[in-house]
Parts: C-alpha cells; sequence; structure tokens
C-alpha cells in the first residue's frame, strides 16, 4: 500500500505484480499525478532540446565512424572498424597525439604552479587588490580569436613586440611560429595568458576557504611560513588543486582555436598540429567524416582513459576537511 501518497521502494524491488500494482496506485494518488506532470511540463522542453542536439549527434556520430561517408552526395559504405585501424596505423595520428601531450605536459605543470602563486600574492588583504584580481580575470573573458590574432602579430617576425626586445638586448630576431622548435611553445604561452585568470580565481577560492585557525595553530608551534604552506596551505588546497589538474588536461586535449587562428597549417611541418585540429583537417578539408567522427571517439577514449586514471590515483592525495 501506499502511504501519504509514496511509492514503496520494496515494492518496486519485488519486479512482479505486486510492484506493478503499488506503481498503478501511485500513479493514481491524484496529488502525485499532478507532480508528475508538473515536472514533466518544466522538464520536457530541456530534456527534447538535450536529447536532440546532444545525445542524438553522439550516436549519430558513433555510426558515422563505422562508414566510408565522404563529401559528395554519394551514399556511407559500411566499413566496420577500417576508420579506427587507419587511424591508429596512420603517422599523421601518432603525430598530433604528441603534440597534445606536449601541449599538455609544457601548459598544465606551469598553469599550476603560476596560478598558485600568483593567487598566493592576491590573496593578501592590500588596497587596490580588487583591481589586480580583474586584471588577471580578464584575458578569459577576453575572445579567444581575437586574443590570439593580436599574438600573432606580436609574433610577427619583422615588426613584432618580441623581436624588437630581443633586438633591444642584442639579440637576433626568432621566427616564432615558423621556427618547428618554437611554434608549440609560442602557443603555450598564449594559452598560459588567455587560462592563468580562470585558475587564478579557483585557486583563490580555495584559499579564501582555509581557516585562520589552522595557521594561528601552526604559528603558536613556531612553523615558519615555508611550513605553514608545505603542511597547511597546500594538503588543505588538494581537492582545488585536484579539480584544476582534472580540468585541466581535459581542456587542454581540446586546444583548437588558438592553434586554427595563430597556425591555419598547422604550424611549421605540422608541430602544432594537435588531435583535435587534425579532427577539423579530416572533417572540413579533407571531407572525411567516417575517419573524423572514429578520431573524435578516440580522443574521447584517451580523456576518459586519462581522467580515470587520475581518479585512481591522484585523488587518494586529496585531504577533505
Amino acid at each position: 500500500m501506499i502511504a501519504g501518497g509514496r511509492l514503496p521502494h520494496a515494492a518496486l524491488g519485488d519486479g512482479g505484480e505486486k510492484g506493478w500494482t503499488a506503481l498503478v496506485a501511485f500513479l493514481r494518488h491524484p496529488r502525485r499525478r499532478r507532480d508528475l506532470i508538473a515536472a514533466a511540463l518544466f522538464l520536457g522542453p530541456a530534456l527534447i532540446v538535450l536529447l536532440t542536439f546532444v545525445y542524438f549527434p553522439i550516436v549519430w556520430a558513433f555510426g558515422i565512424s563505422f562508414t566510408d561517408w565522404q563529401s559528395g552526395g554519394a551514399p556511407a559504405r559500411f566499413v566496420g572498424v577500417d576508420n579506427y585501424t587507419f587511424l591508429l596505423n596512420s603517422a599523421d595520428f601518432w603525430r598530433a597525439l604528441r603534440n597534445t601531450v606536449t601541449f599538455v605536459v609544457l601548459k598544465l605543470p606551469l598553469d599550476m604552479v603560476l596560478a598558485l602563486a600568483v593567487a598566493l600574492l592576491l590573496n593578501q588583504r592590500l588596497r587596490g587588490m580588487g583591481f589586480f584580481r580583474m586584471a588577471i580575470f580578464m584575458p578569459v573573458v577576453t575572445s579567444v580569436v581575437a586574443a590570439a590574432a593580436i599574438w600573432r602579430v606580436l609574433y610577427n617576425p619583422s615588426f613584432g613586440v618580441f623581436n624588437s626586445m630581443l633586438d633591444a638586448f642584442g639579440l637576433p630576431p626568432q621566427r616564432w611560429l615558423r621556427d618547428p622548435s618554437l611554434a608549440m611553445p609560442a602557443v603555450v604561452l598564449v594559452a598560459l595568458w588567455k587560462g592563468l585568470g580562470y585558475n587564478v580565481v579557483i585557486f583563490l577560492a580555495g584559499l579564501q576557504g582555509i581557516g585562520r585557525v589552522y595557521y594561528e595553530a601552526a604559528a603558536i608551534d613556531g612553523a615558519t611560513p615555508w611550513q605553514r604552506f608545505r603542511y597547511v596551505t597546500l594538503p588543505l588546497l588538494s581537492p582545488v588543486t585536484y579539480f584544476v589538474a582534472l580540468i585541466g588536461v581535459i581542456n587542454s586535449f581540446k586546444v583548437f582555436s588558438l592553434i586554427h587562428v595563430m597556425l591555419p597549417d598547422g604550424g611549421p611541418l605540422d608541430s602544432a598540429q594537435v588531435l583535435v585540429f587534425y579532427l577539423y583537417e579530416l572533417a572540413f578539408q579533407s571531407f572525411r567524416y567516417g575517419r573524423a567522427a572514429a578520431l573524435s571517439f578516440i580522443l574521447f577514449g584517451i580523456v576518459l582513459a586519462i581522467t580515470f586514471l587520475q581518479q585512481r590515483f591522484a585523488e587518494k592525495r586529496v585531504h577533505y576537511e
């Protein structure tokens, strides 16, 4: 029976006639039926949009990944896992994966260290600190395309600011975006500038959430500033650090806009051709939609595996209050 209009979990758990009877009785309850109808009316539009523009395209793209579908009106031809085997045996794929990993390895540690250092500075109780916090966050809300276009001018080998600075110190000019050894570091520098403010805000929120009582107790025990940072700040900041690392890896594997604007050809010798850029070339330049869809799911699998490993091993070092 239903008490107060609530459906007993045990009745549904039986899985037999008793469960169906309880379910029918629950739906016949006037107030509960009105609640269900109201919930359906409110959630229905959002669910329709979610299913139409998120889940259906994912399922559709997964089906395309098993076909040889090209532009020109030719029907898609089922090829099984040929797209996946082609990519896994392709030198272009492994070069793009290597470039992506290089981007992650160069950007993520620097991003986390710089963000934490800036957050520690901005956490001081000084006048005018709000202005500096706003200035640090402004690049985050700046258009990626506009920022990349401006930095491309700054990197210009003929009249760019960076070569002018090198010339002022008597150093030879560099071909920043046309040198295979400098193209990826140049993009990483822009990515650091663009995303630093977001991580600073996250770290700053974590620092302000640490109670002063911990620092007061450590000071009474004679802890030095470094010891307070090492044994108080870092452990209590570990949930924030874990979050920043997790999101940072995911966002780094998705980098595209900066490279597409700054290096439309993927950089000299494809030195900045990352996975998403290679996916773009397959889909919108070579028009091999099946291979592009297969690459998107390979990328999904890589990010999912890395995320799982982070949760499996890094989360053990997270200390929650």
